[in-house]
C-alpha cells in the first residue's frame, strides 16, 4: 500500500530527503598531512574503486557508490547527511573512502565494540593497502576510547600502598557485572585472593604492553580489578601534575588520535565530549556517526547520573583521610539516609517529586558534600599526593551536583528509583536522565563540522523525520522523490536512501499470524506457543526466537524441548558468544533471547532460516524515560503512543527481522505471532513499512509450505 492509497493514515509518509546547505562555518582547517593536499588528489569514487578491487572477488555494488558520491558531496558542500543503507550494502567502505579526501583527522563513531574492531581490524587495514599506490602514502587510523580502558600507572602505584577496599565490596556496585558471585554479599576470601592475583598480573602486564589498552589484555581481569588501576577522566589530576604523566596511556591515545588521517571512537564517548564542550575527540571537519540510531540513546545515557548507597560509601572511605571526623561522619549519615529511602520507595519513575525520606537524602547529601569538598580545598603544587586528592574531590563533586539536580526537580529531568530483578537485585539506586537529548544534539553535534549518519535503520514507516528529529535535526514534510532536494531553505540536512542489495521479496517472507487473539498477559499465550511449535517443527530447527521478556523465551524453551528433539539454546545459560556458536553449527537447534540479541547476532546461510518475534516490542510500561517522554507528549496534545512507543517499536522490530537475510544467499520467514502488525489500524502498517520488503503474508498454509521447502532444500 502506498503513501497516496492510505490517506487517512497517521503514520503513512514517504521517504523525503531534507537539505539545502548549511550555513555554519567551518573550522580553521588542522596542518594538511603530507600528500593530501594539491588539485591532484584522488576521488572518492577512485579510492572506493581501488578499494573495492583490493577484496577477493569485490565487485562495485550501485548502493555503496551513491553512498560514497553524496557523502563526497556533502563534504564539498558542507551539509549534513543521514543515509539509510541496508545490510550488505558495504557502508564502511562507502563512507571510509570518501573519508580520506579530507584533511585532518576524520572521525567515526560506532555503537557497539563488534564494528569498532571490524573498521580497526580489517576495514582500515585493508583500505589503507588499497589506496597507499594512489595516495602514495599510506593512511593511518587510531582507535580512541574513554580513560577507564587504559592503565594508569598512577593507580597502579598506588594499589601496592593502600588498602584494596573495592577488591571487597559487594559484587555487582555500581551496575558493574565483574561479580562472580552477581552482586549478593561480599566476596569470600577464595575470590580475594584470585583477584589479588589478577592485580599482580597486571603489574607484570604493565612492563610489557605498549598501549595500556584492557581490550588488549588477555585474559582478561575482573572489572572490580581494573577499576583499581585505571583512572575514570573526572578523577584524572592531568599530565601536567602527574607524576607519571609522561608515560600516560590515555595520553599516547590521544596523540595518536590527532595524528591519524582516520580515529575509530564509540558513540559514549563522542556523548561525553559533546558534554565536555568538544575536549576530548581532537579537532575535525567531518563526523561519520554508523549505526546512528542508537546515538540518542547513549547520548541520554552519558546525560543520566545516579545516587547509590554504596557509591557514597565508597567516596566516604576515599575522602576519609583528608577530612575531620565529623565531616566524614556527615557523608556517612547521607549513606544511610539514601538507603533508607531507597528501601520505602517502590521501584518506578517519580512523577510527584522526590518522596520526602529521599529529598532528606539527598539535602543530607549535598550539604554533606559542599562541606567535604570545602575542608579539603584545592589542589596545589606542593601536594603530597594530587591524585588521591582529585580522586576524593570528584567523586564527591559528582555526588554534590546529582543531589542538587535531583532536589531541582526540573521540568527537563525525568528521576525514578531502580531496583532490578536477577542477580543485581540488591542493588538500589535513585537515578535522573534528561527527558530529551534532541537539543543538546543540536546545539553540540553539528557545530563546525560536516555530520554523516547513517545505519541500515533511519527511516520509520517510510521517513527519515523522526530519527532526524531525535538526532537535533529540524525537520520539514515535503513530498519529493528520493534523490531531490527539500525546498524549505532553513534547513541544513539531506538524506537518501541507497537501499540494500539484496531481493527481499524473493529472499524472504514476512509471516503475521494475524489469527492469534491480541496478547493480553506477560509471557508466551498457549495459542502462541501452539503457532511456535508449529513453525519450528515444520524447518526442523535454524530458528532464531526473539522475545520480549526473559520469562517469554524460558517459557518457549521449555516448550519446545519438552515437544521435539531440538536443542535449544537460551541466552543466559551460557556466554552468549558461544550459544551463538552452537546455534550455527547445529542445523537442528534454535537460540531463543530477549533484546541483546534482535540487534547483536549475525548468523548468514541456512543455520538460521526462522525468526519469530512474540510480540511487538514496545517499551515497556514500567521503562521510566519511554513513560516520561509519552506523557509530556500527551500533555501537550499529541499522542505519546504515536509519538515515542510506535518509534522504538519500530526500530527494534526492524532491527529484530533483520538478522533473517545477512547475504544474497539467504533465504527463510519472519515470523510474528502478533496479530497487532496486521489488525492495528494506523500503527500496523507504519511498522510494516519500517521493515525491509519481504513478501508478505497472514495465511498460514503459505508459510508451512515454504518451511516445507526451506527444510527438504
Amino acid at each position: 500500500m502506498t503513501a497516496e492509497d492510505d490517506g487517512g493514515d497517521r503514520y503513512c509518509h514517504r521517504v523525503t530527503p531534507a537539505t539545502t546547505t548549511s550555513t555554519a562555518s567551518a573550522p580553521a582547517a588542522p596542518p594538511r598531512p603530507a600528500g593530501r593536499s594539491g588539485t591532484g588528489r584522488p576521488s572518492a569514487a577512485q579510492l572506493l574503486a581501488a578499494a573495492v578491487g583490493a577484496v577477493p572477488g569485490g565487485a562495485a555494488r550501485p548502493g555503496q557508490q551513491e553512498m560514497a558520491s553524496a557523502i563526497a558531496d556533502a563534504i564539498r558542500t558542507r551539509h549534513h547527511l543521514l543515509v539509510q543503507a541496508g545490510t550488505g550494502t558495504g557502508k564502511s567502505l562507502a563512507y571510509l573512502a570518501p573519508a580520506l579526501t579530507v584533511d585532518g583527522p576524520v572521525v567515526v563513531s560506532t555503537a557497539t565494540l563488534a564494528l569498532q574492531s571490524q573498521l580497526v581490524e580489517h576495514d582500515l587495514p585493508r583500505l589503507a593497502d588499497a589506496v597507499e599506490p594512489i595516495l602514495r602514502r599510506r593512511p593511518t587510523f587510531a582507535v580512541l576510547k574513554g580513560r577507564h580502558h587504559y592503565l594508569c600507572l598512577a593507580r597502579l602505584e598506588d594499589s601496592a600502598e593502600e588498602e584494596p577496599t573495592d577488591l571487597f565490596d559487594a559484587a555487582g556496585d555500581n551496575g558493574d557485572s565483574g561479580g562472580s558471585n552477581g552482586g549478593g554479599g561480599t566476596r569470600w576470601l577464595g575470590a580475594a585472593n584470585r583477584l589479588g592475583k589478577q592485580v599482580q598480573r597486571l603489574r607484570d602486564w604493565a612492563m610489557e604492553t605498549d598501549t595500556g589498552d584492557r581490550d588488549e589484555l588477555d585474559p582478561g581481569v575482573d572489572d572490580q580489578v581494573w577499576r583499581q588501576v585505571s583512572m575514570p577522566a573526572r578523577e584524572c589530576v592531568g599530565a601536567a601534575r602527574c607524576p607519571y604523566g609522561e608515560e600516560c596511556f590515555a595520553e599516547a591515545s590521544r596523540f595518536r588520535a590527532r595524528e591519524a588521517d582516520v580515529v575509530v571512537t564509540n558513540h559514549s564517548l563522542l556523548a561525553v565530549d559533546m558534554l565536555a564542550d568538544r575536549h576530548i575527540v581532537p579537532p575535525h571537519k567531518l563526523l561519520i556517526v554508523d549505526e546512528a540510531h542508537e546515538l540518542a540513546d547513549r547520548v541520554s545515557s552519558a546525560a543520566q547520573a545516579e545516587l547509590t548507597p554504596d557509591v557514597i560509601d565508597r567516596a566516604t572511605r576515599r575522602a576519609r583521610p583528608l577530612l575531620p571526623p565529623e565531616t566524614a561522619e556527615q557523608l556517612t549519615e547521607a549513606g544511610d539516609a539514601l538507603a533508607v529511602g531507597l528501601g520505602e520507595s517502590p521501584a518506578g519513575r517519580l512523577t510527584s517529586g522526590l518522596p520526602p525520606a529521599l529529598r532528606e537524602a539527598c539535602t543530607l547529601l549535598e550539604s554533606a558534600t559542599r562541606a567535604a569538598l570545602d575542608k579539603i580545598g584545592d589542589i596545589k603544587a606542593d601536594d603530597p599526593d594530587p591524585v588521591r586528592k582529585q580522586q576524593a574531590k570528584s567523586v564527591l563533586d559528582e555526588l554534590s551536583t546529582t543531589a542538587q539536580r535531583l532536589l531541582d526537580e526540573a521540568e527537563h529531568d525525568v528521576a525514578w528509583v531502580e531496583k532490578p530483578d536477577g542477580p543485581a537485585a540488591n542493588r538500589r539506586a535513585l537515578v535522573v536522565a534528561p527527558l530529551s537529548v534532541a537539543g543538546t544534539l543540536s546545539s553540540h553535534l553539528y557545530e563546525e563540522r560536516t555530520v554523516v549518519a547513517t545505519s541500515a535503520t533511519l527511516t520509520l514507516g517510510g521517513r527519515f523525520d523522526t530519527v532526524a528529529r531525535s538526532l537535533g535535526l529540524e525537520t520539514a514534510a515535503p513530498v519529493t522523490d528520493q534523490t531531490e532536494a527539500v525546498t524549505a531553505d532553513d534547513l541544513s540536512w539531506r538524506s537518501l536512501d541507497v537501499g540494500s542489495p539484496f531481493d527481499y521479496p524473493k529472499q524472504g517472507i514476512l509471516y503475521v499470524a494475524a489469527h492469534l487473539p491480541r496478547p493480553t498477559v506477560s509471557g508466551l499465550p498457549a495459542q502462541a506457543g501452539e503457532e511456535l511449535l508449529s513453525l519450528i517443527g515444520t524447518l526442523g530447527g535454524r530458528t532464531l526466537g526473539l522475545f520480549s521478556s526473559r520469562r517469554a523465551a524460558q517459557q518457549a524453551a521449555e516448550l519446545v524441548r519438552a515437544r521435539t528433539g531440538l536443542t535449544v539454546h537460551v541466552q543466559g545459560e551460557q556466554a552468549l558468544p558461544l550459544l551463538v556458536r552452537r546455534f550455527r553449527e547445529d542445523r537442528a537447534s534454535c537460540l531463543f533471547g530477549v533484546m541483546s540479541l534482535w540487534q547483536g547476532v549475525d548468523v548468514p546461510g541456512d543455520a538460521c532460516q526462522l525468526v519469530v518475534i512474540d510480540r511487538l516490542p514496545f517499551p515497556r510500561p514500567d521503562e521510566p524515560l519511554a513513560a516520561a517522554r509519552a506523557a509530556a507528549v500527551d500533555a501537550a496534545g499529541g499522542s505519546g503512543f504515536a509519538a515515542v512507543s510506535v518509534p522504538i517499536a519500530a526500530v527494534r522490530l526492524a532491527q529484530g527481522a533483520g538478522r533473517l537475510i545477512r547475504s544474497t544467499g539467504d533465504r527463510g520467514v519472519v515470523a510474528v505471532l502478533d496479530s497487532r502488525l496486521e489488525t492495528a489500524r494506523g500503527y500496523g502498517a507504519f511498522l510494516r513499512r519500517s521493515l525491509p520488503p519481504f513478501w508478505y503474508t497472514t495465511r498460514p498454509e503459505v508459510v508451512q509450505g515454504a518451511l516445507r521447502r526451506l527444510a527438504a532444500s
